[in-house]
C-alpha cells in the first residue's frame, strides 16, 4: 500500500535502538522507551501560506531525523508500525 502525507505531514518509520545498555545490561521489551529517531518513508508537499503558495518541506525521503517523544499518529502500513508527524515536530535531520 503506497501512502502520500498532505501538506506539511511526514511519514516516518522508527529506528530501533540497540537492546543493550553501555554496561552490557540487556533491556527487555518493556523497559525500553520508543525511539525518537526515524526515516522519513514519505513527505507531503508542503505548507500553504495564507496567498496559497506551497512552501517546500525541509525534509525528504531517506532523511534520517530526530522528532518530538510524543509526537504525531501512530498508523499501521502493510502490518508495519509507522508515524505520520507534521514537519514542525521535526527537531533535526541527522547526518550520516
Amino acid at each position: 500500500m503506497q501512502v502520500k502525507p498532505l501538506r506539511e505531514n511526514v511519514l516516518i518509520k522508527r529506528v530501533e535502538e540497540e537492546n543493550k545498555t553501555a554496561g552490557g545490561i540487556i533491556l527487555p521489551d518493556t523497559a525500553k522507551e520508543k525511539p525518537s529517531e526515524g526515516v522519513v518513508i514519505a513527505a507531503g508537499e508542503g505548507p500553504r501560506t495564507p496567498d496559497g503558495k506551497i512552501l517546500p518541506m525541509s525534509v525528504k525521503v531517506g532523511d534520517h531525523i530526530l522528532f518530538s517523544k510524543w509526537s504525531g499518529t501512530e498508523v499501521k502500513i502493510d502490518g508495519e508500525p509507522h508515524l505520520i508527524i507534521k514537519e514542525g515536530d521535526i527537531l533535526a535531520v541527522v547526518e550520516r
